[in-house]
C-alpha cells in the first residue's frame, strides 16, 4: 500500500518565522528620541510638599558616549529632553568611552535649560578621569553631587537632591552624603549603582540609579545573563523597593558597554513625576 507522505517542514518553517516576528516585536520599541523609549514613572509620597506635586525629573544614565549611542542620537536625545521640559535633569554616571568626547557631551546636555538645573554623579567609568569630568561639568553649569546635597525650594517649601561620590564604596563606614537631611523632608538620592541603596539602608524617599544597563541583553525578560548587581535581578531594572522602604528606579541606560549590542532591553530616558499622596 502506498502511503501519502506529509511534508512537515513547511509548517515548521512558518511557525519558526512567526515566533521570530513575535520575538522581534516584543523586543522592539521605536522612538524618535535617539533612544529606544521614554519610560515614565509616577512616585506617590505623602512627605512631598504640596508645592512639588507634579514635579518632573528627567533621568539619563550610562551614555558611554559614543558606543552605540552615536552623535546623531545625542542630538535627538537633547531635542527629546527639550520637548519633555522637565523641572530638573539628573545624570547617573558612566558618560564617555574616551576623554575626547567629554566637552561635546556635556555642552550638548547643558544646552537643555530647566527650572532647577542639571545634577549629576560619577560612575565607575569616571574613576580615572573624574577631575576632567568635574571640571567640564562646572564649565557647563552642571551640579556635581559628590557626597553633597542640593536644596530645591518652591514658595518656602523644600525638597533635597543628594548624590553619592562613589556608590561602590561599602567598606568600613558606608559613604553617606556629607550634609545630613532630616527624615521628614522629601529626598531624591542619585547614585550610580542601585546596590548602594540596599547596602547603605538609606532613608531617601526616591533613589535613581543606573549601572546595570537592564542587563543589556535579555531573552523575553525571562533570562538575563549579565546583571551587574550582587542582588541578581532584584534591582536590575524598573521600580523596586529596598528593605528599608526606599523606592529605587533603575534605568536601562542609554549607551552600551563592552559589547555594542542591546536585545530586548531598550535604551531609555526615564521621566519621574512626583505626586503628593
Amino acid at each position: 500500500m502506498l502511503r501519502k507522505s506529509v511534508d512537515v517542514t513547511a509548517p515548521l518553517c512558518r511557525l519558526s518565522g512567526l515566533l521570530s516576528v513575535l520575538l522581534l516585536v516584543s523586543c522592539a520599541t521605536l522612538s524618535p528620541s535617539g533612544v529606544g523609549r521614554i519610560k515614565e514613572y509616577t512616585v506617590v509620597n505623602g512627605q512631598l510638599p504640596l508645592e512639588f506635586d507634579g514635579y518632573s525629573i528627567a533621568f539619563v544614565s550610562d551614555l558611554h558616549y559614543p558606543s552605540k549611542f552615536t552623535k546623531k542620537r545625542l542630538h535627538r536625545l537633547v531635542d527629546a529632553l527639550q520637548r519633555l521640559s522637565p523641572d530638573a535633569i539628573m545624570l547617573g554616571g558612566d558618560y564617555v568611552t574616551s576623554n575626547d568626547y567629554i566637552a561635546e557631551l556635556f555642552s550638548s546636555i547643558s544646552s537643555v535649560k530647566t527650572v532647577n538645573g542639571t545634577y549629576a554623579v560619577l560612575g565607575n567609568h569616571e574613576r580615572k578621569n573624574k577631575e576632567l569630568i568635574a571640571r567640564e561639568m562646572r564649565r557647563c553649569g552642571i551640579v556635581l553631587l559628590s557626597d553633597s546635597v542640593a536644596v530645591i525650594e518652591r514658595e518656602g517649601n523644600k525638597i533635597f537632591f543628594a548624590g553619592v561620590y562613589d556608590s561602590f564604596e561599602y567598606n568600613a563606614e558606608v559613604v553617606q552624603p556629607a550634609e545630613t537631611v532630616p527624615d521628614s523632608l522629601f529626598t531624591v538620592l542619585l547614585c550610580h549603582t542601585p546596590d548602594y541603596a540596599e547596602r547603605s539602608s538609606t532613608t531617601a524617599d526616591l533613589v535613581l540609579s543606573g549601572h546595570t544597563h537592564g542587563g543589556q541583553v535579555s531573552f523575553l525578560g525571562l533570562y538575563t545573563p549579565v546583571r551587574n548587581s550582587v542582588y541578581g535581578t532584584r534591582f536590575l531594572r524598573g521600580m523596586n523597593n529596598t528593605t528599608a522602604g526606599s523606592t529605587v528606579i533603575t534605568t536601562n541606560g542609554v549607551g552600551t558597554s563592552r559589547k555594542k549590542i542591546r536585545f530586548c532591553v531598550p535604551s531609555e530616558i526615564v521621566v519621574v513625576r512626583l505626586k503628593r499622596e
